[in-house]
C-alpha cells in the first residue's frame, strides 16, 4: 500500500461562491471531497499546508489521509484551480476511491547509471520523448517514478516501454504498441566547411560594425570641428 499523506481539513457548512469567497477572506481554501459513491464533503484547508504539497513534486499522484474531525479519508487530488491572474490556489478537490478503483496517473522517468552508458561516453546524447508515462493503476499502487536503466547503452539504442520494469498490478495506458521512452542519439558533427563558413561570417559582420564605428568617430570629430 501506497504511503498516504497527511492533511488535516475543517468542515464547512455552506456551498456556493459567496461561501467560498468567505472562506478565503477568513484565510482558509475551500473545497470538496467526492466519490466512491457517497455525498460529497465540503470542506476548507490551510493554504500554507496544500501550498507545500502542491509545490512538492508528485501532488496529483500522492494518495493523502484527510482528517475532517474524528474522521478520516484516503483521496487523491483532482482538480485544482488557480486565480487567472496571480495562480495562487482558490478552490481544491479530492477524490475518494475503492479498492476496485483503477485510474490512468503520470509517472515521471528517472534515468539512471549514465556513467555506465557507452553511448553517452562516447558523445552520444540522451534524446528523452517521453519525460513522463501515463500509467493505469490502482491510486495505492502508484509508483513515484519509474526507472529507466542506461547500463550498457550503445548510440542507437532505443529504450522502449516494454524494458522498463513496473510493479504488479501498473500498465501503461497504451498497449497496442511498445512506444519509445528514449535514444541514445548520435552526436552532432560540425565539419570544417561549416566552421570555416562562420567564421567568415563573423569576420564579415565585424567589418561593419568597424566601418559603422569609423563613420560615427568622423562625424562626432566634424561636429567639434564646426564649434
Amino acid at each position: 500500500m501506497a504511503q498516504a499523506y497527511e492533511l488535516k481539513a475543517e468542515l464547512r457548512e455552506r456551498a456556493g461562491k459567496g461561501a467560498a469567497r468567505a472562506e478565503r477572506r477568513a484565510g482558509r481554501l475551500p473545497g470538496v471531497i467526492y466519490g466512491n459513491k457517497e455525498d460529497p464533503i465540503l470542506i476548507s484547508v490551510d493554504p500554507v499546508d496544500l501550498a507545500k504539497e502542491i509545490n512538492a513534486p508528485g501532488f496529483f499522484t500522492h494518495v493523502y489521509e484527510v482528517t475532517v474531525g474524528s474522521d478520516k479519508y484516503r483521496v487523491l487530488a483532482r482538480d485544482l484551480q488557480q486565480h487567472p491572474i496571480n495562480d495562487l490556489p482558490i478552490h481544491v478537490d479530492f477524490m475518494r476511491f475503492s479498492a476496485k478503483t483503477r485510474l490512468a496517473v503520470e509517472v515521471v522517468v528517472e534515468f539512471i547509471n549514465e556513467d555506465e552508458c557507452p553511448g553517452l561516453e562516447e558523445g552520444g546524447v540522451l534524446n528523452v520523448v517521453r519525460y513522463a508515462v501515463e500509467l493505469r493503476c490502482q491510486p495505492d499502487n502508484i509508483p513515484e517514478t519509474i526507472v529507466a536503466d542506461l547500463t550498457g547503452l550503445e548510440i542507437g539504442d532505443t529504450i522502449h516501454i516494454s524494458s522498463i520494469p513496473l510493479p504488479d498490478g501498473v500498465e501503461p495506458t497504451v498497449t497496442d504498441r511498445d512506444f519509445t521512452v528514449a535514444t541514445i542519439a548520435a552526436p552532432t558533427i560540425i565539419t570544417d566547411a561549416e566552421l570555416e563558413e562562420g567564421e567568415e561570417g563573423a569576420e564579415g559582420e565585424g567589418g561593419d560594425d568597424e566601418e559603422a564605428a569609423d563613420g560615427d568617430d568622423d562625424g562626432e570629430k566634424g561636429e567639434a570641428s564646426e564649434d
